[in-house]
């Protein structure tokens, strides 16, 4: 039986941190963004 590959779990829950990091980050620059605009445009 071949023994499990922890480095590779590791990785792969590192990259989905990662991924979603990344989307909450896009997520608050859109709403900055899109919360400016009403105000600029006032």
């Amino acid at each position: 039986m071949a023994k499990p590959n922890y480095q590779f779990d590791k990785r792969q829950r590192e990259l989905q941190k990662n991924k979603k990091q990344e989307e909450k980050r896009q997520k608050k620059l859109s709403r900055n963004t899109t919360d400016d605009a009403p105000e600029a445009s006032r």
